[in-house]
């Protein structure tokens, strides 16, 4: 508070766009926003390389960087495989001395209206401090499964055909091509999932030692099938001696394989690394096979938490983009406060082959605020679980159900953050 009373009043701009030569102080503010700590020259640059000075915007008290917000170009995939344009909230920070001035606000204020001029019907996130967006129209609509594995007493049960899959090592930008190959095959097939564009694959290379916690650098093994690519495992080891001898660490950065022979093999070599007894399972997607391989659930500790926040910036066109997995014919009343473009009726109409959503002045079949929407959007969150808590309201004896089904369907996941 004392600090907040020091700086000037009347002398912050409005969010306006970055410029090139802004950015080391810009981005400087974010680095002191979350704690400070000096990142690698490597991390550094590669977000550098990555922001897109168009889409990010600042606030500036005189010559000081006190506000940052950036959104990447990204293609979101939804339910029904199509790949749909949204904006990768991101580098969002306000500077501890110009709290409480409407910094953010003003920032998600520009943000939002730039989305939408943009013809982007869908902006996403992931939050450090969850609260600070649901007012602003967020909601958490995918989840992801974390697991600590005690491998020294957990086994693996793999189908027919892993024996058949051939693994081997590899530095991991040696065959970055081919992992980044088989990630996007995999991208249509889950909604969550981004496409990634170009420059964008670096960041699974990204290897300070600092972010390393005593493990080693980054390791690679690809599983390949008559000499092609289908699945790989990037990871650290981090070596450890407990009384009884080697107690050493396996802490999982990704794994993707195209078939479940594949993946279970990336699997139970996890599980066998030598020296190790413990695999650490950081980002995985709630339904994850490995889950229905290992003999005892229990000893994997699996945690659940939060991922990818939505925000529907076009309720009309982000519905009428996705599919349905039953018929669905509803009348929604959308409350949306921060963005009034999207609040009123809307009648989806949708099944497995395509939707429309427009406006109508029909009698409303269910209510609710774009923030549940945007919640059960990827099919992740239950309508009929929001309606329980009491953030959907069934106008007509039927739709709920309907609606509830209609949007359900493949697990939503976010594979990395931003």
């Amino acid at each position: 508070m004392a600090s907040e009373r020091t700086s000037t009043a009347g002398t912050v701009s409005a969010p306006r766009v970055l410029r090139q030569d802004e950015w080391d102080r810009w981005y400087g503010t974010l680095v002191r926003a979350f704690s400070g700590v000096p990142e690698a020259d490597e991390e550094r640059e590669l977000w550098r390389s990555l922001t897109e000075f168009g889409r990010s915007v600042g606030v500036w008290d005189g010559e000081t960087c006190v506000g940052t917000a950036g959104a990447f170009s990204f293609r979101l995939t939804v339910p029904g495989g199509a790949s749909v344009p949204a904006a990768g909230v991101t580098m969002v920070s306000v500077a501890a001395t110009h709290r409480r001035r409407g910094l953010l606000t003003s920032m998600m204020r520009r943000q939002l209206d730039d989305v939408r001029s943009w013809g982007e019907p869908l902006a996403v996130l992931t939050a450090s401090e969850p609260p600070i967006y649901g007012r602003f129209g967020y909601a958490a609509a995918t989840h992801q499964l974390g697991a600590t594995i005690d491998t020294g007493r957990v086994t693996l049960s793999v189908p027919d055909g892993t024996d058949g899959v051939r693994l081997r090592y590899a530095e991991p930008a040696d065959v970055l091509d081919a992992c980044e190959s088989v990630y996007a095959r995999l991208v249509p097939l889950r909604p969550g999932m981004l496409a990634r564009r170009p420059g964008w694959e670096r960041v699974a290379l990204l290897d300070p030692e600092s972010d390393r916690d005593g493990g080693s650098p980054l390791q690679c093994v690809v599983a390949e099938r008559d000499g092609e690519v289908v699945g790989y495992a990037r990871f650290h080891v981090k070596p450890g001696w407990g009384p009884a001898g080697p107690d050493g660490t396996v802490v999982l950065r990704d794994v993707a394989a195209l078939d479940p022979a594949a993946d279970a093999a990336l699997w139970r070599f996890l599980f066998d690394v030598d020296l190790t007894s413990t695999l650490v399972v950081r980002n995985r997607p709630v339904d994850d096979a490995w889950q229905y391989l290992v003999s005892d659930p229990r000893r994997c500790l699996p945690t659940l938490r939060d991922s990818l926040y939505v925000r529907l910036v076009d309720v009309g066109a982000a519905l009428s983009a996705r599919t349905y997995q039953a018929p669905v014919d509803v009348v929604l009343e959308v409350e949306d406060a921060f963005c009034p473009w999207n609040a009123g009726r809307w009648r989806l109409s949708g099944n497995a082959k395509g939707a429309s959503c427009e406006r109508t002045d029909d009698a409303a079949d269910l209510a609710l605020s774009v923030r549940e929407l945007a919640a059960a959007y990827l099919g992740g969150v239950s309508l009929a679980a929001l309606a329980r808590s009491g953030r959907v309201r069934e106008l007509r004896r039927g739709a709920l159900a309907e609606a509830s089904v209609g949007f359900g369907g493949v697990t939503p996941w976010l594979p990395h953050g931003f």
